[in-house]
């Protein structure tokens, strides 16, 4: 519970402070914010090489994820095309038949869908769950969702760059990434300290803004190709033969980065009024008016609850257990963390902005706060399950 408390703290702290520190600090703002931005991304492609480093699976049983992958993709796409869909009907209604405007809410609304497989991996194992159907079933379910969570921002960025040239040079290194990652699952040995991991994902973002830069270079800005760290950091963890322990300092560093990343995202908000954030992609969603603090907050509450309310899909499927395993499996991947606010990241990446920007901030922060009960309400349907005492 003390991670998740960090995690909301250092997320408004950054929320905050992303509103005081263009005024603060003028001109000097755009360099500290360029600085901020690619730490941010190393912090990023750091969770991501540990959360690709979760991903175990025996191969020789592929046949039988199949059903827990259609669920687990079901448990990502409800609450994205739920959210995305509220973001459009706020739009004006002339905008609901404007592509751009969908493209921008489907990327803006990703950010619903991932559940936090670190969060609820702990939460699970501390109520003493770790033999149970819930805590395997769950392991299985959140890394499915975070991997389809990846996949999905693969059709999303090829609608945010358009079909170009570049869509399949990008098309192209996905595809080689997945399949080195498949055939390759868990069978290199690195060094799995916390100071390789950072250095790994320094250059993993050395490498990708490099292309970026590159390329911009050679043919301008509209013929460069932008590869994000996600996939590559992921399949990185996928491939390496996964070493669990590595003792309590390597544990709090990278807590430490995590809250780090949660407070650049934080800080990498977009001013709510007030501010130019230089060229969008299109202003359909990010030229809307900021409506009143009090609006807002209700659409936070609506866009949490429509969030939280399609991670309830594992709930109609495995009839063979008993309806209080089913209803802890799905209120556990309400759970939210860095992946979720990692595609926020690459949201404010294609310089999108506006209200739905804020929402989605703002309900991952109150989802957060909200994870303490969603603890207290799995534990107890466990106990009632299995029998367990208090």
């Amino acid at each position: 519970m003390k991670k998740v408390f960090l995690f909301s703290l250092f997320l408004v702290l950054g929320l905050v402070l992303s509103q005081c520190l263009p005024v603060w600090l003028g001109e000097a703002f755009l360099t500290a914010e360029k600085v901020a931005k690619t730490l941010m991304f190393v912090c990023l492609a750091f969770i991501m090489i540990n959360v690709g480093r979760e991903f175990e699976l025996d191969k020789t049983k592929w046949r039988s994820y199949a059903a827990d992958y259609f669920i687990a993709m079901a448990t990502a796409a409800v609450p994205w095309i739920m959210v995305a869909f509220y973001y459009m009907f706020l739009l004006p209604a002339d905008l609901f038949g404007n592509w751009d405007a969908w493209k921008e809410n489907l990327l803006l609304s990703r950010f619903a869908a991932p559940t936090s497989a670190g969060i609820l991996f702990t939460m699970l194992a501390a109520a003493g769950l770790r033999r149970e159907w819930i805590y395997k079933k769950t392991q299985v379910l959140a890394i499915f969702d975070d991997l389809d969570t990846i996949l999905l921002m693969i059709p999303l960025q090829i609608f945010m760059i358009g079909f170009k040239w570049q869509l399949f040079a990008v098309v192209i290194v996905i595809t080689f990434l997945l399949v080195i990652g498949w055939k390759k699952l868990g069978t290199i040995r690195l060094s799995q300290t916390w100071k390789s991991i950072l250095f790994y994902a320094v250059c993993i973002v050395a490498v990708t803004e490099s292309i970026y830069l590159l390329t911009k270079w050679m043919m301008g800005a509209d013929g460069a190709i932008h590869i994000e760290v996600l996939l590559p950091a992921f399949v990185l963890g996928m491939v390496m033969k996964t070493v669990h322990q590595h003792g309590n300092r390597d544990e709090k560093i990278t807590g430490m980065i995590s809250y780090l990343f949660m407070f650049l995202v934080g800080l990498s908000t977009p001013q709510f009024i007030g501010i130019d954030h230089g060229h969008r992609i299109t202003e359909a969603v990010a030229a809307q008016p900021m409506p009143s603090w009090e609006v807002l907050v209700v659409h936070v509450i609506v866009v949490t609850l429509l969030s939280n309310l399609g991670k309830m899909f594992p709930l109609f499927f495995y009839r063979d257990r008993q309806l209080e395993e089913r209803l802890a499996l799905s209120v556990g991947m309400f759970t939210r963390g860095e992946v979720g606010a990692g595609i926020i990241v690459i949201a404010m990446g294609y310089n999108l902005g506006g209200p739905a920007l804020i929402i989605s901030v703002l309900s991952l922060v109150l989802n957060l706060l909200l994870t303490g009960g969603f603890v207290v309400i799995v534990k107890r349907l466990a106990q009632q399950a299995y029998g367990l005492k208090e």
